[in-house]
């Protein structure tokens, strides 16, 4: 092999390990850095372990409760100076506010809200995120992990939460930080 060839090879290496390495802030690396982290709440549920044991799922939920594979919550409560809150609510807000991230709602006032993102394609969602925050109470963030999941058949899950056929209690002590229902 010529010494240019050799170069050039070496070169395009070089440029396809750049680029597939990135050190791009996302949402998965911000939880996995938080998992030791004293400072904030988290739980990684199987959506086996909401089902009740009197279930009684159409056919169709059945499936849409398949295509959720887990569950992260992550939350962080205030405990007296907000300083770190408002400094992890900002990153979070950040990584957020990547393109890749694409809202489907957004509701709440300047102390208090929430907003709904989703990545993979509109009508076959990858990972549906919750972000709560509350400027006296703390931030929680609900992620979704699942294959195409669809955003009609998610809200038909509804329906069995209404029947009691997904226990929420799992979510009760990320709840309680904001004072919340989840019943």
């Amino acid at each position: 092999m010529t010494t240019v060839l050799k170069y050039v090879i070496g070169l395009a290496v070089l440029a396809i390990g750049m680029t597939s390495c990135t050190n791009e802030p996302s949402l998965q690396k911000y939880l996995v850095e938080k998992q030791d982290d004293d400072k904030f709440l988290k739980i990684d549920l199987a959506t086996s372990l909401l089902q009740s044991d009197d279930a009684n799922f159409t056919k169709e939920e059945q499936e849409v409760l398949n295509s959720v594979k887990k569950i992260n919550v992550v939350a962080y409560p205030i405990k007296g100076d907000k300083t770190d809150y408002d400094v992890e609510r900002k990153k979070v807000q950040a990584i957020l506010a990547d393109e890749k991230y694409q809202t489907l709602m957004k509701m709440g006032s300047n102390k208090s809200g929430a907003t709904l993102k989703y990545t993979g394609e509109e009508e076959a969602i990858d990972e549906l995120i919750v972000f709560a925050s509350d400027n006296e109470k703390g931030f929680a963030i609900f992620r979704l992990i699942g294959d195409n999941m669809e955003p009609d058949n998610l809200l038909k899950l509804m329906n069995a939460i209404d029947r009691g056929d997904i226990d929420p209690s799992q979510l009760k002590s990320i709840g309680s930080m904001f004072d919340m229902q989840l019943e």
